[in-house]
């Protein structure tokens, strides 16, 4: 493969270094993937080293601060059990996005067998696993992440599970109809003729032709995964006090939000600067790994 050389007019060879520089050229030019992905990895940060940006225990109460607004001492302010906000919000980042990957995790390995298995087999097969996720998607997807965590006890294992069923449907739907399209692809039937298994063709040719738009998807997911957390949270099927988890934080503040506005702005804040981040990563992927859009970026 070769490039022409625009200072001297000539062509030149694409080294791994050249290409390499150029993906990384397109992907600085995202402006919507480099803004969230430094969204990201500020969370990141504060996830894995929490103790570097705050000395308050996140689980300490001291009574006689309780609902202080911010001030130099505590830059975020106090809870009504005298915590410090912003210490809780950093350790609660950790949760955050262990919920946001567990829960896409789940749904997106179930998912992606349930679409392989249906798209590739086509017939019976097809028919009745496609009819089993019409089933869970018949449910709105809230009442049914509800009703999973009443039947199994609210807890943030139990969440995160919950949150992982009920998006199996999105990664099985989409895996299904990518597979559709690429098993009549030419070297599948080459590797039919050559003897290769069923098990081989479908996680060695056919699933790494359809990552692209998992990865999107499942970056996508990650937000909105934590948003669904904070929500069953809210309700007190989460993650349960005295956990620093940003739903269960909105949930206790929710009664101070007159007195102590400061108890519920910043944990909301947080989680919609994490789920936009997500979104926008997910958005510069796709423009990235698109090729109709991949070379106006």
């Amino acid at each position: 493969m070769i490039t022409q050389d625009l200072a001297t007019g000539g062509l030149q060879p694409v080294t791994e270094q050249n290409s390499l520089w150029i993906v990384g050229r397109r992907v600085l030019r995202n402006k919507s993937f480099v803004s969230g992905g430094l969204v990201v990895l500020g969370f990141l940060l504060l996830a894995v080293f929490p103790q570097l940006f705050t000395a308050y225990d996140p689980l300490a109460s001291e009574l006689s601060l309780r609902l202080q607004p911010p001030s130099a001492a505590h830059w975020l302010g106090t809870d009504d059990l005298g915590r410090d906000i912003m210490a809780r919000i950093i350790y609660g980042a950790r949760i955050s996005l262990q919920i946001g990957l567990i829960s896409v995790g789940i749904a997106l390995i179930t998912g992606s067998l349930i679409g392989l298995v249906a798209g590739y087999a086509g017939g019976k097969t097809d028919e009745l696993l496609m009819r089993g996720i019409d089933i869970v998607l018949a449910f709105p997807s809230i009442l049914l992440a509800i009703l999973i965590v009443a039947i199994l006890g609210p807890s943030l294992t139990n969440a995160m599970i919950a949150i992982g069923i009920v998006n199996v449907p999105i990664y099985a739907r989409l895996l299904r109809s990518t597979t559709l399209q690429v098993r009549n692809q030419e070297f599948i039937e080459a590797a039919h003729a050559m003897g290769a298994s069923h098990s081989r063709i479908l996680f060695f040719h056919i699933l790494p032709n359809c990552l692209s738009p998992l990865i999107v998807q499942g970056t996508l997911g990650i937000g909105a995964a934590i948003l669904e957390a904070a929500g069953l949270s809210f309700l007190g099927l989460g993650a349960q006090p005295p956990t620093p988890e940003w739903g269960t934080m909105l949930s206790q503040a929710k009664d101070f939000i007159r007195t102590a506005p400061w108890t519920l702005m910043f944990p909301g804040l947080a989680i919609t600067a994490v789920v936009i981040a997500f979104n926008l990563m997910g958005d510069g992927l796709r423009d990235l790994i698109d090729p109709r859009t991949a070379k106006k970026v």
